[in-house]
């Protein structure tokens, strides 16, 4: 992006502190013509004490003129301290309202996009938190820099311009040939560092998606003693950070040098150019310093050019990043219009096929029915696409081909607000947000009432640990055990009290006890529910009203607990290597065990080795 297109970009944001703009640039106005005070007062002193001086007049006829020229001084300074703060104060107002209006727009943005925008390689989290951030904060330097400096410098200058030339054309012609020689060297510094800038955005972004995946996977890297390795890993994207910081700063100070030595020689002509004039008898000796204040004025944006212009490219390198976050379009969340009074939870899923946007195909194919009011288990290892199906079911993808119907009607004519208020899920690893226990449940329901929370915490049986804690349902939910969190999910589900839920592996982090007692909550409230249920535990599919077995993204078969043992297919294979997995074998003969008389042994010394 140009600077004029980041400009048009940031345009609405700007739009509603008009008013604001308009009172700083007033005070900009205002301030400029009070920046040229000093040179002229201090020219009419020179010349006048010069003339006093010539006519033999001292201290007692010069002593009014002092009082009057320290008046004038001081009223100046008084009348622009408030114009600095004023420029200031409401140049940063700005600043933070558009500052603010950047996030929360990006923040609006990101919540409407599809599941697969989030999965992307390119939108990882330290990436896209990178180019968020790193983006509002570049434009708001911009806004900043527009309103609190470059206005109000570009203002003193221009005005300081034209006190010079309608002085003498000459001097005010040898600071205008200064300036362009000052932005063409600012030009090609900028259009050297271009490129730099852009890879250095992109390290930056590698190197906070490698902490985010460091803090993420603490517990694995520990576990597998790769601190070490983790540590060369980030070093090595740190020296490429730090290789490309130094060639930003060297380029910058050789280009900083070149502009500071043009800046003096300016500075050298006008001084050059004045005396020449003044011993010519066309100037007052006023005028020399009339004359070089004029050109600090002129020269004041150029002090700060290369910091501004730094800026501006930062803004540009950062603002690309962060539009093409607000522009992602195509990756919005599609909804349909359809609204239902009553979602029953008949899906219909024809000829269905998903690929997933990394290029990984992981449906084919597929076609099933889920009745409602039933139980239905998706059975099949890891990778076969149960999960999959579950987010094609919920929306959060759209299949290639193929349709799913829900009620008879397309999901994807459905708003998708109302087919999710109807549908609660309970995963295998369910989110806790930062809060307390309360707030994490009413994530459920959140008008809720608190006897309703804790009703839902009762049925997930996690009341009676809360109430064990210090702070009960106000404190922190990430103190929990991770079954402890698990229960906070599901009694989320008894919350919202939905007509359809899906159930991935939502006892997988439970205890055996823990297992059971959910067991029995969930039980209940799948009466008059349509339940789709992905699990390794036999015990949550036999029971099931149909079981679907997928193998490699493809139905392989399905029908009943019993008529799909008997098949001897895929899920009979399933079932037999779950059941040795448990040891059921032994699990019957310690069952059986109990219905007969233990011998008893009295003491150690009658323990016989085939008792080993």
């Amino acid at each position: 992006m140009n600077f004029w297109q980041v400009i048009q970009r940031l345009r609405p944001y700007v739009k509603p502190n008009n008013k604001l703009v308009a009172l700083t640039l007033l005070l900009t106005l205002i301030g400029s013509l009070a920046a040229q005070v000093n040179p002229v007062v201090l020219r009419y002193t020179v010349d006048s004490v010069q003339t006093m001086l010539n006519e033999g007049k001292g201290l007692k006829d010069g002593i009014s003129l002092l009082f009057m020229i320290s008046a004038i001084l001081f009223g100046k300074e008084i009348i622009n301290s408030l114009i600095q703060f004023g420029q200031k104060f409401y140049g940063e107002k700005i600043r933070i309202n558009v500052s603010s209006e950047l996030a929360q727009n990006a923040i609006q943005r990101i919540l409407s996009y599809r599941l697969a925008f989030f999965t992307d390689n390119e939108n990882q989290t330290g990436k896209l938190q990178t180019r968020i951030d790193r983006g509002v904060e570049s434009l708001t330097k911009l806004i900043q820099n527009i309103f609190i400096d470059i206005f109000p410098l570009f203002a003193n200058a221009i005005v300081a311009l034209i006190f010079m030339f309608s002085a003498n054309v000459y001097v005010g012609l040898v600071a205008v040939t200064i300036l362009p020689v000052y932005f063409w060297i600012s030009i090609v510094q900028a259009n050297k560092l271009k490129g730099v800038r852009i890879n250095l955005r992109r390290q930056r972004e590698q190197k906070n998606s490698g902490l985010v995946n460091i803090i993420d996977a603490i517990v694995v890297i520990k576990s597998f003693v790769r601190e070490q390795y983790e540590e060369i890993k980030q070093y090595g994207l740190q020296q490429s950070l730090v290789r490309l910081q130094l060639k930003t700063r060297q380029s910058n100070f050789l280009f900083d040098g070149l502009k500071s030595f043009v800046e003096q020689i300016g500075v050298v002509l006008i001084i050059i150019l004045t005396i020449y004039l003044v011993l010519d008898q066309k100037m007052s000796i006023g005028a020399i310093m009339f004359h070089i204040m004029l050109f600090s004025n002129v020269s004041a944006p150029i002090k700060q050019l290369h910091r501004i212009y730094d800026e501006f490219n930062e803004a540009l390198v950062y603002s690309e990043g962060f539009f093409q976050v607000l522009d992602a379009e195509d990756e919005k969340e599609l909804s349909g219009h359809y609204h239902p009074e009553n979602i029953a939870g008949d899906f219909v899923v024809r000829n269905v096929n998903f690929t997933y946007p990394n290029g990984m195909k992981a449906l084919h194919d597929i076609s099933m029915v889920i009745r409602k009011n039933k139980t239905t288990a998706l059975v099949g290892v890891s990778g076969a696409g149960k999960s999959t199906l579950v987010q094609l079911l919920t929306k959060f993808y759209l299949p290639d081909s193929g349709e799913i119907l829900l009620d008879g009607v397309n999901i994807q004519d459905y708003d998708t607000d109302v087919l999710r208020s109807d549908i609660g899920m309970v995963l295998q690893k369910n989110h806790i947000f930062k809060g307390t226990i309360e707030e994490n449940i009413r994530y459920g329901e959140m008008k809720a009432t608190f006897e309703e929370v804790e009703e839902a915490a009762k049925k997930a049986y996690l009341h009676d640990q809360i109430m064990e804690l210090p702070k009960k349902y106000e404190s922190d939910a990430h103190t929990l055990s991770g079954g402890q969190q698990q229960r906070i999910a599901i009694a989320r589900l008894f919350l919202k009290n939905p007509p359809i839920i899906i159930l991935d592996e939502p006892t997988a982090s439970l205890d055996v006890i823990a297992t059971e007692q959910i067991r029995i909550s969930l039980d209940a409230i799948k009466a008059n529910r349509t339940v789709i249920v992905i699990s390794h535990s036999l015990s949550q599919i036999i029971d099931s009203d149909e079981i679907y077995v997928l193998q490699k993204g493809r139905l392989a078969e399905h029908g009943t607990h019993e008529t799909l043992y008997a098949d001897e297919g895929v899920y009979r294979e399933i079932f037999d290597a779950s059941a040795r997995s448990m040891n059921l074998e032994k699990i019957v003969r310690t069952m059986e065990s109990q219905q007969t008389p233990v011998k008893e042994k009295s003491s150690p010394e009658q323990i016989s080795d085939e008792d080993f």
